[in-house]
């Protein structure tokens, strides 16, 4: 009961912080000082646009300084050394543009224009001074080169000079300046940067060079300035700076960082996932899903590899309220053997749940509890109505296992008794069998009767495969597995059409998916964990799908699945506590008195004390709703809402006392009760 207690605390903390995401954003000169100096100085040439919008959007110093930490991390290119060796020649730069740079400005090295720079590209690879010249300003040319992965050309020019001949250093742009701005006594057109490029030409052919381009060997039809050496100036160098932080961890930590640990806010990592919502034949839809992080770290332990996995999801309508709620705890143990075997490759946790009915935002929070990283998911869920025809989305796989032992059972990816095992990216090798598992749900009887189903294969637009496969007699609910040889196809991105034909041949649905074929010649897939959970035809499906129609207010539909689950498994005092709850709400309290008698001879009472109360209080039986509440009260603690109880009891049998202290009680844990203090007020009065 305790460890029940606990999970549903931080679900409910998990749905306040994905609710809660969007806190005010601040101005830098709002912010204490250090933390200002950190992001308009020390980090304002690398943060990342999304990184600044969340940390001015931190409410404490706590989560700025843990903000700043996960920063660091991020760029860490070794994070199994204890040094950051990217944050101390991070902070060596800025110190050698201090020392180096802007003399001849009145602010420090590292606001230069040269500072800038070297602080985010590093030293370059040459440097040619022209500081002497008599008819040509000062001038420095920078070249770069060997920096593709920045999002940089191969080799590259940065070119600074004394704008009024003195003064200090400014970068130049072949645009916005031109060669004529290169020339001390230019007396030419201003506007004819061909001129200016001979005069340049002539007097210091290095300098005209780089006056119309920065980019050695860029084509050039006329002398006029170059286009990319303005984009490179005004967007790829300052992009340079953070083109491989991958920055969605900021995003993260700001949803989330109220509920996981100080710990874990610094070690967010990446992840791949799927989605996909799937009729079962009985008709209950399924929501399958994986995530592959972007690691996953075992710690060795004596003989094993470990790890220690939580999940906790929520499902939360369009009105934000919380549908349904998960928890999921994922030991790992692996042998030397098996560590061996899969230690090079991904990993993919798989899962699934029942859903009622609806659209829906997911949020999935993945931790490694032994190393305190965690990852997530968010997306949107659309559950057709239960009356809708539909096609689920297409899963792609190269494997699948015909004679699964879950048949039978809940697994996830596991469709018409054939086991998939897909990856976040269908990618596929030369040679291989795409495996596809789609779903269909109430078919039309004309569909059913003399439609068919047509697939069509695309390459780059063009039609390269079609077929088609009749429906002849298929079942409402319908799961296909279908198989695609790949041999002749070359590597490339194909396009796979699925469309469900009438028997006029008139397209009644139509959906798309897309995969790879790689020309690896291997590929490392993920290994795999995925929990069996319950069929859709147990009492536990019925349960939760009842529960999710309770929590979006449809008594309806949600009684008869609770009162099936209780039926089918009356031993089960969650049940049986589950199906009291809309029982109170049609105000049947002798039928939650009958449920509820068989548990409380022992310590299973205490899930049923409450309602108890509470249906004590509604049949005006105020002294046994007493004693129920003071026995849930010496097992939990205080609750307001039964000291709230006891206290109206209390003055409905007329011991004043009894309901003051009650009362007052509630006030200390809450004093902003609308109607309490008035009564408390009225009561002191009577007493």
């Amino acid at each position: 009961m305790k460890r029940s207690l606990l999970i549903l605390l931080a679900l409910v903390s998990l749905a306040a912080a994905i609710t809660l995401g969007g806190q005010e954003k601040k101005s830098p000169k709002d912010l204490p000082l250090e933390h200002r100096k950190w992001l308009e100085e020390d980090v304002v040439y690398i943060i990342t646009p999304k990184e600044k919008d969340v940390f001015l959007r931190l409410e404490s110093d706590r989560d700025r300084n843990i903000f700043i930490g996960a920063f660091w991390k991020q760029r860490d290119p070794d994070p199994a050394t204890e040094e950051n060796e990217f944050r101390k020649e991070h902070y060596r730069r800025i110190q050698y543009a201090n020392q180096f740079y802007g003399k001849d400005s009145p602010g420090p090295g590292w606001r230069s224009d040269m500072g800038r720079i070297y602080i985010i590209l590093g030293e370059p690879k040459s440097v040619e001074k022209f500081e002497s010249l008599y008819d040509i300003k000062p001038t420095i040319i920078w070249f770069f080169s060997d920096m593709v992965d920045l999002g940089l050309p191969n080799s590259f020019n940065v070119v600074f000079f004394k704008r009024e001949n003195q003064g200090e250093y400014r970068i130049y742009s072949p645009l916005n300046d031109g060669p004529q701005s290169l020339l001390v006594h230019y007396m030419g057109d201003m506007t004819s940067h061909s001129a200016a490029f001979r005069e340049l030409m002539d007097k210091e052919p290095a300098i005209a060079g780089v006056s119309l381009s920065l980019i050695p060997g860029e084509s050039r039809q006329m002398l006029s300035p170059s286009i990319p050496s303005e984009i490179l100036l005004q967007k790829q160098i300052p992009a340079s700076s953070y083109e491989r932080v991958k920055d969605d961890y900021a995003d993260k930590l700001l949803r989330y960082k109220d509920i996981i640990d100080v710990d874990y806010t610094a070690n967010y990592i990446d992840n791949n996932s799927l989605i996909n919502v799937h009729a079962d034949p009985s008709g209950v839809a399924y929501v399958h899903y994986l995530i592959e992080p972007s690691q996953l770290t075992l710690e060795k332990a004596g003989l094993e590899f470990r790890a220690d996995l939580e999940v906790n999801g929520i499902v939360s309508d369009e009105r934000g309220t919380t549908v349904y709620q998960f928890d999921r705890a994922v030991p790992i143990r692996l042998g030397l053997d098996q560590f061996e075997k899969i230690k090079a490759n991904p990993f993919s946790f798989q899962d699934l749940f029942p859903l009622a009915p609806g659209r829906y935002t997911l949020s999935i929070l993945w931790k490694n509890r032994l190393t305190k990283a965690f990852t997530s998911l968010e997306a949107d869920l659309l559950v057709p109505d239960p009356a809708a025809f539909w096609m689920s989305t297409p899963v792609l796989t190269h494997k699948i296992d015909r004679e699964s032992r879950y048949r039978g059972q809940g697994k996830s990816f596991l469709f018409g008794g054939v086991q998939f095992v897909p990856t976040a990216r269908p990618i596929f090798q030369t040679g291989e069998v795409l495996y596809l598992s789609y779903g269909l749900a109430n078919l039309p009887e004309d569909v059913r009767r003399g439609g068919s189903v047509a697939y069509t294969i695309l390459k780059e637009g063009v039609e390269i495969h079609q077929g088609s496969r009749p429906l002849r007699d298929a079942p409402r609910v319908l799961d296909v597995v279908e198989e695609f040889p790949l041999a002749g196809y070359s590597a490339a991105g194909y396009e796979l059409r699925i469309s469900v034909l009438g028997p006029d041949a008139t397209e009644r649905l139509l959906t798309k998916t897309h995969f790879e074929i790689t020309p690896l010649g291997a590929l490392l897939r993920p290994w795999v964990i995925s929990l069996p959970q319950a069929p859709a035809t147990s009492p536990e499906a019925a349960n939760t799908l009842g529960l999710q129609y309770l929590q979006k207010n449809d008594a309806a539909r949600a009684r008869p699945l609770l009162q099936s689950a209780h039926d089918r498994e009356p031993g089960s005092a969650a049940f049986a506590r589950d199906l009291c709850r809309v029982l109170f709400l049609a105000q049947d309290y002798a039928g939650i008195k009958a449920i509820a008698q068989p548990y409380l001879g022992d310590d299973r009472r205490f899930d049923f004390l409450q309602m108890l109360g509470d249906v004590s209080r509604a049949l005006g039986e105020h002294a046994q709703a007493v004693a129920y509440y003071k026995d849930y009260l010496g097992h939990f603690g205080m609750n307001i809402q039964v000291l709230n109880g006891i206290g109206h009891s209390e003055t409905a049998l007329g011991n004043t006392a009894g309901a003051l202290y009650a009362f007052e009680k509630s006030l200390e844990l809450n004093p902003k009760q609308d109607d309490l203090p008035a009564l408390v007020k009225s009561l002191k009065e009577k007493k």
